[in-house]
């Protein structure tokens, strides 16, 4: 019997991908992608997108098949749209979200978008989408049936953590506080040589702050509530209608998103980073966001046509 979406044969070459990225030695598969995510997080410097990778590049994503039932995980900065100075400067244009609506309809809902914006900023980019968002790196989530599911911080922690970012930020020229709630994020995106200072000083300043941890991405650094990563919230997403049953596609850019691809390669789907920051799990490449909308226009182009080939194969044997 077939194993929806892939066929033997396929997924156990996904499988072999997936466990060739991880070290030789045999540990369970979950223990070594947090041995290899622990490394990244120690190595990884942010890149400009325009960087040249000195690995051989990644080959670029495959699309989907007639019978190929996905589901896809999107990042949003760096990935669907270009970074900008700050984060209050970036627009969506109608053609993505036109694009976005339609791959929603296409693919029966199993569409999500995992970002470390709030969810109050994504809707405020995205105007009140339909699909399901997972906010803050996982910690706010709204999913495909309008249910929420967040984390609650008191007010007095709010402020402790707020406080201490803005004494970080106010320390270094070129660095900007971005207050998202529960979590703050400072970024340094027009001073990128004070990433490492950067760093390090909240890195010093996490014994003050329990139940927090510190999360590094491209050109920038935050401070969220522990527990809760990209790839965490995908695998929930993964667990229920309309996700269950369907091959992860997950595809972002950052450091951040390293948790999102590692869910993917366990699930046997595919893992596809935008930009050249090296190293990285994932198995495919794409060089810059107008690449990734320009692949997933070709992505909903195959959908559509798998879709009809389909009906008309079942139409023609009846």
């Amino acid at each position: 019997m077939r194993t929806p979406p892939f066929d033997s044969s396929r997924r156990m070459a996904f499988r072999w991908l997936s466990f060739q990225s991880l070290d030789a030695r045999w540990t369970p598969p979950i223990d070594r992608l947090h041995i290899r995510l622990a490394r990244l997080e120690a190595v990884s410097v942010p890149l400009p997108h325009t960087a040249m990778s000195a690995r051989q590049p990644l080959p670029a994503p495959p699309l989907p098949g007639v019978d190929d039932r996905w589901a896809m995980f999107l990042d949003v900065d760096g990935t669907l749209i270009d970074f900008a100075d700050r984060p209050e400067q970036v627009c969506v244009d109608a053609r993505l979200r036109e694009l976005l609506d339609d791959l929603y309809a296409t693919l029966d809902g199993a569409l999500a978008l995992v970002s470390g914006r709030s969810l109050d900023d994504l809707d405020d980019l995205f105007s009140h989408p339909p699909w399901a968002m997972a906010g803050l790196h996982g910690l706010e989530l709204r999913c495909a049936d309008g249910r929420y599911r967040g984390v609650h911080i008191g007010a007095a922690r709010r402020s402790l953590v707020r406080d201490i970012a803005g004494n970080i930020a106010a320390s270094l020229p070129g660095v900007s506080l971005e207050d998202k709630g529960m979590a703050m994020a400072l970024h340094c995106r027009t001073a990128p040589r004070q990433f490492v200072a950067l760093r390090e000083r909240v890195e010093a300043m996490l014994p003050e702050l329990a139940g927090y941890e510190m999360q590094a991405g491209n050109l920038v650094v935050e401070l969220k509530p522990e527990g809760m990563d990209k790839g965490k919230v995908v695998a929930s997403l993964l667990a229920g209608w309309p996700f269950s049953g369907r091959l992860p596609v997950y595809v972002g850019d950052d450091l951040t998103d390293e948790h999102g691809f590692a869910t993917a390669n366990l699930e046997c789907g595919l893992s596809v980073r935008v930009g050249v920051r090296e190293p990285s799990l994932a198995h495919f490449s794409l060089p810059e966001p107008a690449a990734a909308r320009a692949w997933l226009f070709r992505v909903l182009h195959a959908l559509k046509h798998g879709a009809l080939s389909h009906a008309h194969s079942s139409g023609g044997s009846a």
